[in-house]
């Protein structure tokens, strides 16, 4: 991800200093204190607000002259604080591969990175239930970084993002969305429609999910065969 405002505030402070110095090796309180010029103690009060926060954790002892040494690193999650160049490596990528692939072999490339994708969270998504399968699906979209909610529109399910993790590239190349798409497509069983939209710089995730299901034997409801 690039840097925004809130990652550069944070990390030119104490505790983003301490993730900076944990983000090269794991290091005690002792080595923390030699590294920021902070004091022991106060090492230790900020290592307890990143443990509770999630950004660092125990990973072992190191023994010392008296008692053995707790050794911090950083958790996965505290690689997101650190900048990230993603989307402006993907819009290269598109770029190179939209000037050098026919749009019918770019497009087939892109949807099969969604069924990619969607292989790893096939076993999120059981449901039969039309509407609580979309509701897992919108639980994929937040694990792997959006955000998005279901409407109904003229009984119509639709699927409206307002945070898209591919939304930094999609600025100019509008086909990262079949992505999307398939991705959805693929783990809800039936067909999608995307219908997004690039609105002053900002990019507007709508698809319509098509009304292809039919009640079972059960009363329930499936994707058609």
């Amino acid at each position: 991800m690039a840097a925004t405002g809130w990652n550069r505030r944070f990390l030119a402070s104490t505790r983003g200093r301490i993730l900076s110095v944990l983000r090269r090796s794991g290091g005690t309180v002792n080595d923390l204190a030699e590294a920021t010029g902070l004091s022991d103690n106060a090492v230790r009060a900020h290592l307890t607000t990143l443990e509770r926060d999630g950004f660092v954790q125990p990973a072992g002892t190191r023994p010392s002259t008296r008692k053995p040494n707790v050794v911090y690193e950083l958790t996965p999650e505290a690689a997101q604080v650190f900048p990230k160049p993603y989307a402006a490596v993907l819009q290269q990528l598109l770029e190179v591969l939209t000037e050098r692939l026919a749009p019918a072999d770019l497009d087939a490339i892109l949807r099969a990175v969604g069924q990619r994708v969607a292989g790893g969270f096939r076993h999120a998504v059981q449901a039969t239930e039309p509407r609580e399968r979309i509701l897992q699906v919108l639980g994929v979209l937040e694990e792997i970084g959006g955000l998005a909610e279901m409407e109904e529109h003229e009984e119509k399910l639709c699927i409206r993002g307002f945070d898209c993790p591919l939304g930094g590239a999609i600025t100019g190349h509008r086909q990262v969305c079949r992505v999307a798409e398939t991705l959805l497509a693929d783990l809800l069983g039936m067909p999608v429609q995307e219908q997004c939209r690039t609105i002053d710089g900002s990019v507007r995730c709508y698809f319509e999910v098509a009304a292809a299901w039919g009640n079972t034997e059960e009363g329930q409801v499936g994707p058609a065969p």
